[in-house]
């Protein structure tokens, strides 16, 4: 069955989303739909081969919201909100309705005749009362559930009834007025993950065959084609670099704080800032399919994905409601028929009923959680991570334990030349000669560590000369004829075996091995000329990224394949609390097994491929590299999308203040409504008091929880 995805501007609460939901599902040729209130959209699965966009379109304004084809991206500025005020018919009728009842209260002070200042309070009624009447009467047809609007029909039409109008007037207003700042500030934190895509330009400068370049759309551009990024411009597209080097800001794509360096054959991103030089660009993927669109798509998926809090939360309102309503039902109608107290008036049971029906909705305590959540996650992909849902923020909050893959993780994950160590007693070679021979040799292989020799000569600016006759030593080195001389690059275990040597070489050579790094031997002729010690280095961040885990009380361990003696040295280096060698793929998962039972909640962080079913164990599974890896994006819970564990403290911090938030939020909205409920039951609260709590509420949880946008590392 075919489903299409919606953006339903203006959701604040399950009321709101059920209704929306029951009016699409009346839609002929709508199988089944469904609406997710904190994503703000609408999921529907189509019975027939035809999108009745229209129709559903309709059924979505008959509910009081419209569709949109983006999210509209606000300032957040008192202008601003003015402006989406008076865009909506309903929010247009609000402020007439606030208007009506401001010149009421100017009568009532005046001291003008009281029928002039009831009929100006019934308008305002009226007028701001239409859509809400008209909500309700949806709840009730056509959700068949008791939702808010229905709550505030029965309090207003309650006032009215016992002579209140300037009570039933203000709370329409404040009502709808809340209504809409609720909805302006939801459509704030859910814009802010689409502005993302803004970062992309919309126009690319196309390189033709003719040289020239032509400005197009990038959605004309195909696989292939190439683009011209000059200095100061954003990358249009997705590619690998064809010509021209320069620094690249990537910051909102990765989260790196610093250019990176971009030459022949490196990867670049839609939305990163060319600094310096100009690019020539070949694009590798198509617009709608660019790294930055993958990442607002996983993210705004993820928003759908409730934390654990979040659906309590759901489910508790859906019982608090129609509970608080009953109570308030029988406030009003027990007092006065078993203790004979007042029914009627100011401070009569059926007023105080009705104060208690304002407290009964929701939406404070309904709203708290998912702005919080959605608030998190954007700044999150703004500094390059991608946080695949709320339960997986929440999950590492409680985290206890982090498990690292040590290559490639923790470390570089190539080898790098550590030691040169110059044995040739024959007193004729130059300087460098060993690594003359050693790269000479290695030139014609594309092992790492051949890589790594290579590297060290150009860095030393060791000539690399033609080799002859170059051979493979079953996996222990090579061997070749380099400048008429015989030489071998081999391990020291061939050395060993097959070619003699002073016992100082061994020596020597044995040193290097204990401090876990890998040795070779080069020999040429019947001299054996130099000794290399390669390692895979740390990374220049992991030291610090540890340190800043544990002192927030993390339990930190390395798992690896490799020996104990690297990964004591690696683990030493970098600072990690225990380190696991020697371990097989299997054997990693039972780690992060032990580890739970000791730790509860442990987040593994590894690449995301190699140790996806370690991953997959944790509680929360982080991989690194998400930018260069769809792979890594789409199977962990959390992806670091620059190769670089720089961010992981930041993550951190985010969901424990996250938590803290979400805390905060549900015990403030559930404070002011017990505050307001008993004092509306000693009859010392007014209705409109009992609406201003509710919609200050309202308002005080998500200016809090919009406080994680901007959260700093």
């Amino acid at each position: 069955m075919q489903t299409k995805t919606f953006i339903v501007e203006g959701l604040t609460c399950i009321d709101c989303a059920e209704r929306v939901r029951a009016a699409v599902s009346q839609v002929e040729g709508v199988g089944d739909s469904q609406v997710d209130h904190a994503n703000g959209t609408l999921m529907v699965s189509l019975a027939g081969p035809d999108l009745p966009t229209e129709e559903i379109a309709r059924a979505v304004r008959a509910a009081g919201y419209t569709l949109a084809t983006d999210r509209r991206r606000h300032s957040g500025a008192i202008l601003t909100f003015v402006r989406f005020v008076l865009s909506k018919r309903e929010t247009i009728l609000t402020v007439v309705a606030g208007l009506l009842t401001l010149l009421g209260l100017a009568l009532a002070m005046s001291g003008a005749p009281h029928w002039s200042q009831t009929v100006l309070f019934a308008a305002a009624v009226v007028v701001g009362g239409i859509t809400v009447a008209r909500h309700a009467f949806q709840e009730l047809w056509l959700s068949r559930s008791l939702g808010i609007n229905a709550l505030m029909v029965i309090a207003v039409v309650g006032a009215a009834v016992i002579g209140e109008w300037a009570e039933a007037g203000i709370v329409v207003v404040l009502f709808s007025l809340g209504e809409a700042l609720e909805g302006f500030a939801a459509e704030q934190a859910r814009g802010a993950l689409e502005s993302l895509v803004d970062l992309a330009p919309p126009v690319a400068l196309k390189l033709l065959s003719s040289g020239e370049t032509r400005e197009v759309p990038v959605e004309q551009l195909t696989i292939g084609d190439r683009v011209l990024v000059r200095p100061g411009d954003r990358v249009s597209v997705d590619g690998v670099v064809v010509g021209g080097e320069s620094a690249v800001d990537q910051a909102p794509i990765t989260g790196e704080s610093v250019p990176v360096e971009k030459r022949l054959g490196d990867e670049v991103f839609a939305g990163s800032i060319n600094t310096s030089g100009a690019l020539e660009v070949e694009a590798t993927h198509l617009a709608a399919d660019n790294t930055l669109n993958r990442m607002v798509t996983l993210v705004r998926e993820a928003q759908s994905r409730q934390a654990p809090v979040q659906r309590f939360i759901d489910r508790f309102a859906r019982v608090y409601t129609p509970t608080v309503a009953g109570m308030a039902a029988l406030v009003a109608v027990l007092p006065p028929l078993i203790f004979g107290q007042p029914f009627w008036g100011d401070h009569g049971w059926l007023m105080r009923a009705l104060q208690m029906l304002v407290i009964a909705c929701p939406c404070a305590l309904v709203i708290s959680t998912p702005v919080s959540l959605v608030s998190a996650m954007t700044n999150a992909a703004s500094r390059g991570v991608l946080i695949k849902g709320g339960r997986y923020l929440e999950a590492l909050s409680r985290v206890r334990a982090f498990a690292f893959d040590k290559t490639g993780t923790l470390t570089e994950g190539r080898p790098v030349i550590t030691d040169l160590v110059d044995v040739c007693t024959c007193g004729e070679c130059p300087e460098n000669c060993g690594l003359e021979h050693a790269a000479s040799v290695e030139a014609q292989s594309s092992h790492p560590l051949a890589r790594a020799l290579l590297a060290e000569a150009d860095a030393r600016g060791v000539a690399v000369l033609p080799a002859q006759d170059v051979t493979l030593l079953s996996g222990r080195g090579m061997e070749g004829i380099v400048n008429r001389a015989q030489v071998t690059v081999a391990s020291h275990a061939h050395f060993d075996e097959y070619i003699a040597h002073q016992d100082s070489v061994c020596r020597q050579a044995d040193e290097l091995s204990a401090q876990g790094k890998t040795v070779m031997l080069v020999r040429h002729d019947d001299e054996v000329c130099m000794i290399f010690g390669a390692a895979d280095m740390p990374r220049p961040s992991s030291r610090q990224v540890l340190a800043d885990l544990k002192a927030g009380g993390i339990h930190t361990v390395m798992l690896t394949g490799d020996s104990q003696a690297v990964a004591a040295e690696i683990g030493r280096q970098v600072g990690v609390d225990e380190v696991r060698a020697g371990l097989l793929p299997e054997e990693k998962v039972l780690a992060v097994a032990a580890l739970k039972e000791e730790y509860q909640t442990v987040a593994m962080v590894g690449d995301g491929v190699n140790d996806a079913p370690a991953l997959a164990q944790s509680d929360v599974g982080i991989a690194m590299g998400g930018a260069g890896s769809a792979q890594a994006m789409e199977t962990a819970d959390m992806v670091l999308m620059g190769d670089d564990l720089a961010q992981l403290p930041f993550i951190v911090r985010l969901s424990r203040k996250t938590r803290r938030v979400v805390m905060v939020n549900i015990a403030f909205a559930l404070a002011v409504k017990a505050a307001i409920f008993v004092l509306a039951a000693a009859g010392l609260a007014t209705l409109w008091m009992a609406i201003v709590a509710d919609v200050g509420a309202s308002l005080a949880v998500i200016l809090n929880g919009l406080r994680l946008r901007r959260m700093g590392a």
